[in-house]
């Protein structure tokens, strides 16, 4: 088996087999050749002894950020093995190629969206929840009202008021991602507005953009339902403004369905008649790796007297096997690094205050878990410093923005 990087026509290749894979129903698919062979993402395969594509994975590029910094990342996507060639280890070949370059070329983290959990963690991923989602009807939200300016977006409008608001609102969660104005319009774009039925809307308060909507038409019996995919605000007002603006729907749907990011709890915040008659569902779908450790630990916001040591085990990216000193302003190397696939190798640093393996470490730096969650994992041990680590790793607002 070779593991390499995708040209030229193996892309097309890589393509015919996600549309196998994915069950996709494409008329013409040599009428997609040509883009798929001039495409520059990065498109990783696994190949038999007969040069034959057997899987493929790509590595998207992103910017996350992560407490407020944007750090660069990677968003796995189009995994795919065709049917003869699987529990060959061919996806396991590829992600020991990948990830170490991921690692070279200083990404941070890595995230995808699983079609089984236990299948990724045995590359280092860990689950964290990205967002909820609330099902409503319009009713609840009788106590809202938005008497504001609101302005329907339209295919070839400008998106500088979308793109205002959500750089005002993305930072604040982790692994929302750094959007251009292309990835906005990504989110905006709908071919035939009134067949897909996908409209997006700005709220503007004394003419300044403070919120936007984002939402799909589902035709449903007895009534119809409105998906909110995405919204996002400046302020207070602007929050208040998509509920009152969501108020006005009552004679459109008999639900909403509306996806907040995990933290901003509709149920604890919400002022309504009856909250009982409100549904909240958590989405586990979506998972993250560390590539750098000690970047990611340098990059977290810490208390300014921050002091203490992480031994850090990795089964893949060697590099990060390492026992740690981390600091307010620093984090330095305490003895030398060890080897998890030898037994005999020396490990010189002394006993750590948390050892951790990669998969916990990602829950507890993006902000996914707590402390006491994390030390009912059998790969978290704290043997001193409880207080500061309690400090260091608290619940964190997330939000996964983007698709990939």
């Amino acid at each position: 088996m070779e593991v390499r990087k995708l040209t030229g026509e193996e892309r097309y290749a890589a393509y015919l087999t996600a549309v196998y894979c994915f069950h996709m129903r494409v008329e013409d698919v040599e009428a997609n050749r040509e883009r798929q062979l001039n495409a520059k993402v990065e498109d990783w395969g696994a190949f038999d002894d007969n040069n034959t594509l057997m899987a493929r994975i790509i590595n998207n590029h992103f910017d996350f950020y992560l407490d407020g910094t944007a750090v660069k990342s990677g968003g796995i996507g189009a995994v795919a093995t065709l049917p003869e060639y699987r529990n060959s280890g061919a996806i396991r070949a590829i992600f020991k190629e990948l990830l170490p370059e991921a690692y070279a070329n200083d990404e941070v983290i890595s995230a995808l969206y699983p079609f089984k959990h236990e299948f990724y963690r045995k590359f280092g991923y860990e689950t964290v929840i990205g967002w909820s989602q609330y099902s409503l009807t319009p009713g609840l939200l009788c106590r809202y009202r938005f008497d504001g300016e609101v302005v329907k977006w339209n295919p070839g409008d400008p998106v500088t008021d979308f793109m205002n608001i959500y750089n005002a609102f993305a930072p604040k969660f982790n692994m929302a991602a750094v959007r251009t104005e292309e990835m906005m319009l990504e989110q905006l774009k709908v071919d035939k507005p009134y067949i897909d039925r996908k409209f997006s809307y700005v709220m503007k308060q004394n003419g300044e953009a403070i919120a936007y909507i984002i939402f799909t038409d589902v035709r449903h019996d007895p009534a119809a339902i409105m998906q909110v995919e995405e919204c996002a605000w400046t302020c207070r007002e602007g929050f208040r403004a998509v509920l009152g603006f969501l108020a006005r729907f009552e004679a459109d749907y008999g639900t909403i369905e509306m996806k907040l990011p995990e933290g901003i709890d509709l149920l604890r915040i919400v002022e309504t008649p009856d909250a009982y008659a409100i549904k909240e569902t958590a989405f586990p779908n979506f998972m993250v790796r560390v590539i750098n450790a000690k970047k990611l630990l340098e990059t977290i916001k810490k208390p300014v007297d921050c002091d203490f040591t992480i031994k850090i085990t990795d089964e893949i990216i060697p590099e990060n096997n390492r026992t740690y000193r981390v600091l307010s302003d620093h984090v330095e190397l305490v003895g030398e690094r060890f080897n998890t696939d030898d037994e005999n190798a020396a490990d010189t640093a002394p006993k750590a205050d948390l050892s951790v393996n990669v998969r916990a470490l990602a829950q507890l730096a993006i902000g996914a878990v707590n402390l006491d969650e994390a030390m009912l994992r059998t790969d978290v041990t704290v043997n001193a410093n409880e207080e500061m680590l309690r400090r260091v790793f608290t619940e964190k607002l997330t939000w996964v923005s983007e698709h990939f």
